[in-house]
């Protein structure tokens, strides 16, 4: 009972941060739109980015007030609010969002997801990913552009187009390479050949590349880890029932060589992406591993010394 009083008025917490400053953000962007001249339109882009960093250190707040959870984040100390990072992490959970929260609000520039076009004619939220310069994106199956083969290419063309607002500024942006939350019955089905994750995706990442990359300065390569085994929901969160989360960040250099050619149309570049890509997920795997033991041992170490006293 006591949790899910704790989960209620945590959930309450965040809502009411939530609605507060919605307002803002929303009067800030309907200024975006009627304001003429780009000069106008950048300063309120760098409002908003403030209203949301503000919206998160508050929900940052939420967490430390209303739960135990310990979040132990490494590898951020020399990251900066100047430098265009490319985030690829493992991903879990829907805790995984607050974890990058909590590793990167107000450490890097605040963080972006490419979306599906379809998503900006979603009430009040489409606007707010407006305002917020998220990038939408227009995905072309294969099948389709065998049906269109004149549209070929056309989607690449329409999220540069998206990303033209982040030319000389910098920018975060977050990709998920396995495309889904990790679970057993995931990992099963696809016989993935890692022990911790599921197959990554190269023609995710390769499309922001394509989109981004002389925009972009260095990888941020982040591994989440839940030592108390398996991932937990968001609900555990919100009731406190989740102690500690593992972020490690390693930060990579980003070789242009990663988006000189098209990742549809070159097979001898699409399968050095795909190599690239396998390369660094079994890299990821492996430190999943050596992170889990390490919390065994740190974890069996107390019990060891109690039971020598």
């Amino acid at each position: 009972m006591a949790a899910t009083i704790t989960g209620v008025i945590t959930a309450l917490l965040l809502l009411l941060n939530t609605l507060i400053l919605i307002g803002p953000m929303m009067l800030v962007a309907l200024l975006k739109v009627i304001l003429p001249g780009s000069r106008a339109r950048q300063i309120c882009s760098s409002v908003v980015m403030a209203i949301a960093e503000t919206w998160a250190e508050i929900c940052k707040a939420i967490f430390a007030l209303m739960t135990p959870t310990q979040w132990e984040i490494r590898g951020v100390e020399d990251l900066r609010g100047d430098t265009s990072y490319l985030v690829v992490s493992n991903h879990q959970s829907w805790v995984d969002i607050p974890a990058l929260i909590q590793a990167f609000n107000r450490q890097t520039p605040y963080f972006k997801f490419f979306l599906k076009k379809e998503l900006i004619w979603v009430p009040f939220l489409g606007l707010a990913f407006w305002a917020l310069d998220y990038p939408f994106m227009k995905r072309y199956s294969k099948a389709f552009l065998e049906k269109y083969p004149h549209l070929k290419g056309k989607d690449l063309e329409i999220t540069r187009q998206a990303c033209e607002k982040f030319q000389g500024i910098p920018v975060t942006v977050v990709n998920f390479l396995e495309g889904t939350r990790f679970t057993a019955a995931k990992h099963d089905n696809q016989q993935s050949p890692y022990r911790h994750l599921l197959k990554p995706k190269a023609g995710g990442v390769a499309f922001v590349l394509a989109a981004l990359g002389d925009n972009l300065d260095a990888i941020l390569d982040v591994t989440i880890l839940y030592p108390a085994g398996a991932p937990p929901g968001f609900w555990d969160l919100l009731c406190g029932r989740v102690d500690r989360v593992v972020v490690d960040v390693q930060t990579r250099p980003l070789e242009p060589a990663l988006w000189r050619s098209d990742y549809q149309e070159d097979p001898v570049f699409r399968a050095e992406m795909q190599q690239w890509v396998s390369d660094l997920w079994a890299q990821k795997d492996a430190r999943l591993v050596q992170m889990a033991e390490q919390e065994s041992e740190g974890s069996a170490q107390p019990a060891e010394r109690a039971g020598s006293e």
